[in-house]
């Protein structure tokens, strides 16, 4: 797994966020000017979701815990101020997500997230 990079992102307190009830903790490892791209089967990659600042990315985050569903880190490596890693999430009807994110760092947050996910439909 991966190794800190000196600060408060490592991939134990990212499991320990995503793997959580809320998404306070995970929102706590964001920077304030953060940016997250989403693609997925909705948001193509030539028109996918961008969330600006840590406002848009906490509703985001509010509704994904909101949902009956589990998640789970299934890989991540971290390396200087880049990290990579894989995320799998179940609802209670046995539907699956599959996520895989590319992060920048600044100073153990990040600043820049690229998810690309895919859904049972």
């Amino acid at each position: 797994m991966g190794t800190s990079t000196g600060s408060a992102f490592d991939t134990d307190t990212l499991r320990r966020a995503i793997e959580g009830n809320t998404g306070n903790n995970l929102l706590s490892l964001y920077a304030d000017d953060a940016e997250v791209r989403i693609v997925d089967h909705h948001n193509q990659p030539s028109h996918p979701t961008v969330l600006h600042g840590r406002g848009p990315i906490a509703e985001l985050l509010d509704d994904i815990y909101g949902r009956d569903m589990t998640h789970k880190l299934e890989q991540c490596v971290v390396q200087g101020d880049r990290a990579a890693f894989s995320e799998s999430c179940e609802y209670a009807d046995g539907t699956r997500v599959l996520a895989e994110s590319m992060v920048t760092l600044r100073d153990g947050k990040i600043t820049n997230q690229l998810i690309i996910q895919a859904w049972d439909e």
